[in-house]
């Protein structure tokens, strides 16, 4: 698979998304939910907003409604699992441009429920491809990880199996087909800085996997922006990594936000290494 890496410089035209009807999966969560604003930014002519999450995607459906109040905005309660469900959305919509963000994400859950991965991701994933191809979508945008370069968990390994099912229907179709590779994206579900910040709330500890344990980190708005401009670059088949920048060792990370909290790393909050996931 021919690797591209997408830069915060990198100039692109965005036409290919302007005008399509787009549909998101994963629509309510950290990242859909961030692309489905950007998206609006650039007039689609209609936008679907697919995810299980109803509470969330609720609430997803009103944000966008008051900020652009004149873009079709369709929210779809679905599992991306069920695929009569997602045959149902492709016969109604048709959808032009596919972005796939649904997927479980956390490592130790899915170390303990290795199946709902493999269902949730990867079955999920091959629903959603096989629809986009079938129903003659121009684009198709997996989401996946950088991690996936070399799976050492069950949740990096289904992504891995993601991008390996997006690259075989590339050969078979005129869907052009990519995936891009995420970072650590602060402030997503779950990330380490919100966890960090409940943490030091407490009173501590934070908690740390290993001292020399590093990250690359990218804002959600840096990175979804990178996701769109990967999609318009695409011909299909390609994998776009995100340039994330230098490294971060995660205990620096923890010391300087007890720091800005005016505190003491060790002192007034304490730091623990628990061990590699």
């Amino acid at each position: 698979v021919g690797r591209t890496i997408v830069t915060r410089s990198d100039i692109v035209d965005m036409t290919p998304i302007t005008c399509k009807l787009v549909l998101v999966t994963g629509a309510a969560g950290s990242i859909g939910s961030e692309l489905s604003r950007q998206i609006a930014a650039y007039k689609p002519t209609h936008l679907v907003l697919l995810d299980s999450n109803e509470s969330d995607l609720h609430d997803m459906h009103i944000d966008l409604r008051s900020r652009y109040p004149e873009l079709p905005v369709t929210p779809v309660l679905g599992d991306v699992t069920l695929h009569a469900e997602m045959r149902a959305v492709f016969e109604q919509f048709k959808p032009q441009i596919v972005f796939h963000c649904a997927a479980y994400k956390h490592v130790p859950m899915l170390e303990r429920y290795p199946q709902k991965a493999i269902q949730a991701n990867v079955l999920g994933t091959k629903n959603v491809a096989e629809l986009a191809s079938e129903y003659h979508a121009e684009r198709f945008v997996l989401i996946s990880t950088d991690k996936a370069i070399d799976p050492s968990s069950v949740m990096v390994a289904s992504k891995r199996l993601c991008e390996l099912i997006v690259y075989h229907l590339q050969s078979e179709s005129q869907t052009r087909f990519g995936a891009v590779r995420f970072g650590n994206v602060l402030g997503s579900r779950g990330s380490v800085v919100p966890m960090f910040t409940r943490q030091i709330d407490a009173g501590g500890p934070v908690t740390i996997t290993d001292p020399n344990m590093t990250r690359f980190f990218m804002t959600i708005p840096e990175a979804v922006n990178l996701v769109l401009h990967a999609a318009c670059l695409t011909h299909g088949g390609e994998l776009f990594v995100l340039n994330m920048g230098e490294s971060v060792r995660i205990v620096k990370l923890a010391e300087r936000m007890i720091r800005l909290r005016g505190l003491r790393p060790y002192t007034d909050i304490p730091i623990e290494f628990i061990g590699i996931r």
